[in-house]
């Protein structure tokens, strides 16, 4: 088969139908180089991680029950988004409100009296706002610092992270810095109050201590880069980078130091009661070497070794209607350059 050359195309004058064909050909190939760009090596193979359930059924709304674990000590880099659900654009009423019917069993949340939280501008500027919220009471200590340029905080257990917006602030995102759980969510879409928030993740090495958490030594915040770091008390480190902030998603970039092992690097947690109670109902997942994705319910799905995760919910639900599903892919074992360096 012909191949296309890339260099500049001469001045021809042809005379019969081979050359005009050789010169359509030469034309063609030029405009496919301006269009496609110049041809670079494959992409290599995506990574696989292992992805396995570990949820339970309650009937407690306020509960989360559904943890979908990740693991892979190859793991080096990934992407977290949160994306709005596909029936959006069809909500006529949202539902923020916390649902306790069938939370009476041994163990479950009690609505309590709300005490307000200790509130604190940790930074500011035109675009972004960082508050550190410090609660009555928390059920682990706070030992993780909160650092932002040379501010150092202790006792924090709630950063939220907050755009400026024309319509005013719109929160985007939460990490609590003594579990190391994480909320994320996009803009709201025009027209629309703030969406809610719903499924939480985790980010590091992995254990359960009463529930799965992360223990985080410290967690630094860079407002120009936008970027987390993250200590963990196991050790290492990864970075969290908010990399794309808009009307349809949140994308965040982590990059781990080193792999995790024995241990899952991320994990999902959420809510399932019923099809119609829950802040998450469905799981996707592309396996590696497979012809399209797999699909089940977030109760069923057992396990997988996939290169990208979807979980989220495909019809409204009663609790945190608007909630965004969440996506997990960009599994890699290497690590991006610094800028300036290859």
């Amino acid at each position: 088969m012909a191949r296309c050359s890339l260099l500049p195309l001469p001045i021809v004058h042809y005379d019969g139908e081979r050359e005009l064909r050789a010169v359509l050909f030469a034309a063609a190939c030029a405009l496919s180089a301006v269009l496609v760009g110049p041809v670079h090596a494959a992409s290599p193979e995506p990574l696989a991680v292992e992805v396995t359930n570990a949820s339970e059924p309650v009937l407690c709304a306020e509960k989360d029950n559904v943890t979908i674990n990740l693991a892979s000590r190859d793991v080096r880099r990934l992407r977290i988004e949160a994306v709005h659900p596909a029936y959006i654009g069809s909500l006529q009423r949202d539902s923020f409100e916390a649902d306790w019917t069938g939370c009476s069993a041994a163990g479950d949340p009690a609505p309590g009296p709300a005490q307000p939280p200790r509130r604190t501008t940790l930074y500011e500027d035109i675009e972004l706002w960082v508050v550190g919220l410090t609660f009555p009471s928390f059920w682990r200590p706070a030992t993780a610092t909160v650092r932002i340029g040379e501010r150092v905080e202790k006792g924090i257990h709630l950063l939220q992270v907050w755009m400026i917006r024309p319509m005013g602030g719109e929160e985007v995102l939460v990490l609590y810095p003594q579990d190391g759980y994480w909320r994320l969510r996009p803009l709201a879409p025009a027209g629309m109050a703030p969406t809610a928030f719903g499924s939480s993740f985790l980010v590091g090495p992995v254990e359960v201590e009463g529930r799965p958490i992360v223990k985080i030594k410290e967690v630094a915040f860079d407002p120009k880069s936008r970027s987390f770091t993250l200590q963990f008390e196991r050790g290492g480190t990864a970075s969290v980078r908010m990399a794309k902030t808009d009307q349809s998603r949140h994308t965040l970039e982590v990059a781990f130091d080193k792999g995790i092992d024995g241990r899952p690097f991320a994990a999902l947690r959420s809510m399932y009661v019923t099809e119609f109670t829950n802040d998450v109902a469905r799981i996707a997942v592309r396996e590696k070497g497979a012809k399209g994705w797999r699909e089940d319910g977030i109760m069923a799905f057992k396990r997988a070794a996939a290169t990208d995760v979807w979980a989220g919910r495909v019809s409204p639900s009663r609790h945190n209607t608007s909630s965004p599903d969440m996506l997990f892919g960009a599994f890699s074992d290497t690590v991006e350059p610094a800028p300036g360096k290859k």
